[in-house]
């Protein structure tokens, strides 16, 4: 650990003491006063339980005030442009450097995000292209497929000298997107027997797209416009009447003195669903758009997303189309062999970032690849690249499991890249669970001891060594290993999959045995996700839990996001005789002065927004009539108030005895979420638990086959053992669970093994063995079996 400079010291100087960062009565979320030094320009790992406040602290607390100080040195014109941080519950926060945050949030969900777009790398493409390419179009937005070909003319007037003056002007931009497609690269063809049923009135229900329902604004601007008769079936409308319904052009029409615009059926769709990423939608709409929606590459530009003039220039016989299509190793080398002096420093620069692409394990990626399809890891180390070739120093970097996605194999070369980080001077703070990484760190902090209000606490504070020693969950559990198992399960059946060859797989054929636990594993980027999401998700009775980001605003919690709320409702106004729209804080309970929010917040222009408690409701959310009715002696607030198990046993047994509730909550203690309140934020849940809040949603689907991928993200070593319970569990109860994983402990747990190799990108692909888990130790003929082998040695 770094040690304090003696400021009295005469060889000293006082400016080199501040070497510590300084925590002190840190309360953020279930942060409980905790008080903790950091040394500076080392490498500190936060470890804890999922829930036990490592991000809280890491990123809600330290790397939080360090932005907002940061926006605090920005005029008050442009803090009006930026989001209002409030400052974090803390009493001390000393000697903060420029945080620079590196999460697993997605890169983007918009649907004209790729790869290119979201690192900088197609915005020097495009230069290089519009320099050196054969023949010239025009500027770099000549190569954008996200601007359009537009010309224009007409009379402008302007005051020039007192005198006021009209000419005739005429514009042009040339750009890159493809007309048909719009720079999206695929066109798509509406089922239109999917969004209606024509036998049916819109006043019957007719409609059936999600959100539209029959009373709801999105049906009435139709009923209600005077372009249709509300009452008739569809299928008995005119041809007026039938083009006015699917294609009318947007118009003004009057609602109950409201002005509204009416616009066709078949446009309002594209523009409020197919306009997004499908990977950023929710669930059930995504599930519509399967179903109703046949996405087809565009004929015109080949799905590049790019217009004619941008694909005919070319450099060495290469268009912007095919280099963003390369894997971005094979880019990075005919980058390099570009020798032009004119461009020299652009095409270094270029360099550097493919480079690093190549460096950080992501040289199978494309720059044509959308972003929304990247996993949290390969999101998270895309956003590294900018920071490996910076110059800065004394920047803190805050990273959140940089591990998550990563074989065994690529877990050494991100050390590396933490450890040169660190090593140009700056502080390296990474929120983990892999004992891979947690070795390698300088400087240990151990929170604890439990999840939720049991958390919140430091409980170490040392080196590997001594967490090894110490009495915490953490060092209990830090060298825990599991051994392959005896025996293993007998298939009931198989899976065939034949001749898979989404995107890099090269015409794979595989049997997946049924009723067992069968894991997919191999080198990031190697084909696992192309293989179970490509040729296994989509068939009938497969329930998939993936790691897409949950959503819900500060008003939405584990009890509304599970469903569990609408039986609690129904059991309330059952017991006392009242609707059960009284018991939702966002419908009639909500409290009319902070309308069911529990807060008051007050808008402060450049200052952050501040949030007070209500004065009527004091935080409850619901009016105080609806908190005398009463359930098993509890109102509905002293209910949200709940833990998931302190719930399970009050709606278990006695007079709230409700068995749709206790199933839920049964769910939510299975993946250990006892811990967490039935009306805590989703947006203070860490991501470990909102994916296993969304595991014990799904798992009331009913499907045959569960596949879930990547389960153990932002699990504890102590969490692990609980999970590999959970998956028994639904194996022996009759499913078959497939798990696309990376983890040693669910490899060697598992019945079967499929692993993809023996590279990444077009060096995968393959299968590269089947079997138990104890032949591909005993063989050793893959790297994955290689890393197996070490780690169940080391277990005996």
């Amino acid at each position: 650990m770094a040690s304090t400079s003696n400021p009295d010291s005469p060889s000293a100087h006082l400016a080199d003491s501040h070497d510590l960062i300084r925590v002190r009565g840190a309360r953020e979320n279930n942060l409980t006063d905790v008080s903790v030094d950091i040394p500076k320009r080392r490498l500190t790992v936060f470890t804890g339980v999922s829930g036990s406040g490592k991000s809280s602290l890491v990123f809600g607390t330290i790397a939080a005030e360090s932005q907002r100080m940061i926006n605090e040195t920005y005029s008050a014109f442009l803090q009006g442009f930026m989001p209002s941080l409030a400052r974090p519950d803390v009493d001390v926060l000393e000697g903060l450097t420029t945080a620079i945050i590196v999460d697993q949030e997605r890169m983007g969900s918009n649907a004209r995000s790729t790869v290119g777009t979201a690192t900088d790398a197609n915005a020097m493409l495009r230069i290089v292209f519009s320099r050196l390419g054969d023949p010239h179009v025009g500027s770099p937005q000549a190569f954008s497929f996200n601007v359009a070909s537009i010309a224009g003319a007409g009379a402008v007037t302007f005051e020039k000298a007192g005198v006021t003056t009209k000419e005739r002007r005429e514009f042009s931009i040339t750009g890159g997107m493809c007309p048909t497609c719009e720079g999206r690269g695929t066109v798509n063809d509406i089922d239109l027997t999917q969004l209606y049923d024509d036998s049916k009135s819109l006043a019957e229900g007719a409609l059936t797209i999600p959100n539209y329902t029959a009373d709801g604004w999105m049906v009435r601007i139709f009923t209600e416009s005077g372009f249709l008769d509300p009452n008739k079936p569809i299928k008995k409308y005119t041809k007026t009447e039938l083009h006015d319904f699917l294609y009318k052009e947007p118009v003004k029409v009057k609602m109950q003195s409201i002005n509204m615009t009416y616009e066709g059926l078949i446009p309002k769709i594209q523009k409020s669903m197919l306009s997004k990423d499908r990977e950023a939608m929710q669930p059930h709409i995504r599930a519509f758009v399967d179903r109703a929606v046949t996405f087809t590459a565009c004929a015109d530009c080949g799905g590049t997303r790019l217009n004619e003039g941008a694909r005919a220039s070319k450099i060495a016989g290469i268009n912007i189309a095919d280099a963003c299509a390369m894997q971005i190793s094979d880019l990075a080398a005919w980058v390099r062999g570009l020798k032009e002096p004119s461009v020299a420093p652009l095409l270094e620069a270029l360099q550097q970032t493919l480079d690093s692409f190549v460096e950080i394990g992501l040289g199978y990626l494309s720059l044509d690849r959308p972003a929304g399809t990247l996993s949290g890891g390969e999101a998270q180390r895309s956003k590294m690249i900018q920071h490996l070739s910076s110059s800065l120093t004394d920047i803190t970097y805050v990273f959140d499991e940089p591990t998550i996605g990563l074989h065994p194999h690529d877990i050494q070369r991100m050390n590396e890249l933490l450890f040169r980080l660190r090593d140009k001077g700056n502080t390296v703070l990474v929120v983990e669970h892999k004992p891979e990484t947690i070795s390698i760190a300088d400087h240990i902090v151990d929170l604890g001891p439990g999840a939720g209000t049991e958390g919140g606490q430091i409980c170490f504070e040392g080196s590997f060594d001594e967490l090894r020693q110490s009495d915490t969950v953490t060092g209990h559990h830090i060298d825990d290993r599991v051994s392959v198992k005896d025996e293993v399960r007998s298939p009931t059946g198989v899976m065939e999959i034949r001749g898979a060859n989404t995107h890099n797989l090269k015409n794979v054929d595989v049997d997946i045995p049924l009723g067992t636990l069968v894991v997919v594993t191999g080198v990031a980027g190697s084909g696992k996700s192309s293989l179970i999401h490509g040729s296994v998700v989509p068939r009938e009775g497969v329930v998939s839990v993936d790691q897409a980001a949950i959503k819900g605003s500060r008003r939405s919690n584990p009890a509304t996001y599970t469903g569990l709320l609408e039986p609690i409702r129904k059991a309330f106004a059952k017991a006392n005789g009242v609707k059960p729209a009284l018991f939702s804080a966002n419908s009639e309970g909500a409290c009319p002065n902070c309308n069911g929010a529990g807060v008051i917040y007050t808008d402060l222009g450049v200052m952050a927004t501040v949030s007070t408690p209500c004065e009527v409701c004091e935080g409850k959310r619901f009016m105080a009539s609806v908190l005398e009715y009463k359930l098993g002696g509890k109102d509905i607030s002293e209910v949200l108030g709940m833990s998931v198990a302190e719930a399970e046993a009050f709606f278990g047994e006695g007079e709230a005895r409700t068995p749709a509730a206790h199933a839920i909550l049964d769910r939510l203690v299975d993946v250990g979420l006892g811990y967490l309140r039935l009306g805590q934020p989703l947006p203070t849940l860490s991501g470990g638990e909102r994916q296993r809040l969304k595991l014990a949603t799904q798992m009331a689907d009913k499907g045959d086959v569960y596949v879930l991928d990547e389960p153990t993200t932002g699990l504890h070593l102590a969490d692990v053992e609980r999970l590999l319970g959970l998956l028994d569990r639904l194996v022996d109860s009759g499913k078959s669970v497939i798990v696309v994983e990376h983890h040693q402990a669910v490899m060697a747990h598992a019945d079967w093994i499929i692993d993809l190799g023996p590279g990444a990108g077009n060096d995968g692909g393959s299968i590269v063995f089947e079997g138990t888990p104890a032949d591909l130790v005993t063989a050793k003929s893959t790297l994955t079996g290689e890393h197996l082998a070490q780690y169940v040695a080391s277990a005996r």
